[in-house]
């Protein structure tokens, strides 16, 4: 069986195996005080472009790790909120689709913008925040404290970084923070679409999260903010259920990742077996969904097709079967296989 389903069904790079195992019996003190995630803290810090005062002291309480994706967002949105506010986004967001109403629960309503192949319009943002405040009853209704987005999209897309200027400006305009979700932020850097470098996302938005979970790692995420940004964020870490006892798996995780390149170097894989399959596709004939330039391939498969490739490979219906043609998704990932997406090929 061939899998193409999404890109955390591996375990994680075997750098990172190796050095899990070669510091496996090590004692060290817990929640992520441990030299290794200082180590961690470090090396992300220089990659971001941070400033050398910040990474001289060795320790930033600006960057955090958080055990998942949701658990992430969840926890950053809630910090970055006051009560009676709520979350701008695409209405195809992860937060307001795929994350069974996590944002809800902690309070925040999610506040949906149209989604333009997976993106938000900066002229719609603005827009929505003026009439907002035009409204001579919006003290009843809930506010729109800070702009979500994610970098790629649910959809595969990029923005540009003119658009990501355009938004934080209209953001920082109107006194509330972007934020960007990097659960495959790797893959977004490393299209050949895109425009932008992980040290310009400092200037480009208020918060952002370097994906590790779908990216190399067996599991976890980094949260990169403005410093002062987020405010008593440990405790809100644990009481989110994202704060893990044995930090220092994290730390070893992304000390190895953001050593030697190797976060990228994985990532770059990733697009070049995309852009290997979508040629496949396309070059028999069928249909793209949209043209995405990362790791998510979305065709338009005839139901024939799509039933009978199911038999030998797994992938996902992109929302609800058609009646003669459906929507699907495949994705590759930093460990995919170049003969199994030659074998997928074969098979059409």
């Amino acid at each position: 069986m061939l899998h193409f389903d999404t890109d955390y069904m591996e375990g994680a790079h075997p750098l990172i195996m190796q050095r899990l195992m070669e510091t496996n019996l090590e004692q060290t003190v817990g929640y992520g005080s441990d030299h290794y995630t200082q180590d961690a803290k470090i090396l992300i810090a220089e990659a971001c472009g941070l400033e050398n005062p910040f990474i001289e002291k060795g320790y930033s309480g600006d960057i955090h790790f958080l055990v998942g994706g949701t658990q992430t967002n969840s926890t950053v949105i809630d910090s970055l909120l006051m009560r009676h506010e709520g979350v701008l986004c695409a209405e195809t967001a992860h937060i307001n689709v795929h994350e069974s109403g996590a944002i809800e629960s902690c309070g925040h309503k999610v506040l949906t913008l149209p989604s333009h192949e997976g993106k938000v319009d900066a002229s719609e943002v603005k827009a929505y925040i003026q009439h907002f405040y035009a409204d001579e009853t919006y003290e009843h209704m809930v506010a729109p404290g800070m702009l979500y987005i994610s970098y790629p999209t649910e959809y595969g897309t990029l923005y540009s970084k003119a658009e990501l200027s355009e938004l934080h400006a209209i953001c920082q305009e109107a006194e509330i923070p972007l934020y960007i979700d990097g659960a495959r932020l790797g893959y977004g850097l490393a299209s050949p679409a895109c425009d932008i470098t992980l040290s310009d996302l400092p200037d480009l938005c208020d918060v952002f999260y370097i994906g590790g979970t779908k990216v190399g790692a067996l599991f976890g995420e980094c949260v990169v903010a403005k410093q002062g940004l987020l405010k008593h964020f440990f405790p809100l870490i644990k009481q989110h259920g994202a704060l893990l006892a044995k930090g220092r798996l994290q730390g070893v995780q992304f000390s190895t990742l953001f050593t030697d390149n190797l976060y990228l170097k994985i990532a770059r894989h990733a697009i070049d077996m995309a852009m290997m399959l979508k040629d496949g596709f396309v070059s028999k004939g069928y249909k793209l969904f949209l043209d995405s330039p990362t790791n998510q391939q979305f065709f338009v498969l005839p139901n024939e097709i799509m039933d009978r490739l199911s038999k030998t490979c797994t992938f996902e219906i992109w929302g609800t079967r058609g009646e003669k043609e459906t929507t699907v998704r495949f994705v590759t990932s930093w460990a995919t296989k170049k003969e199994d997406v030659r074998a997928l090929i074969k098979s059409l």
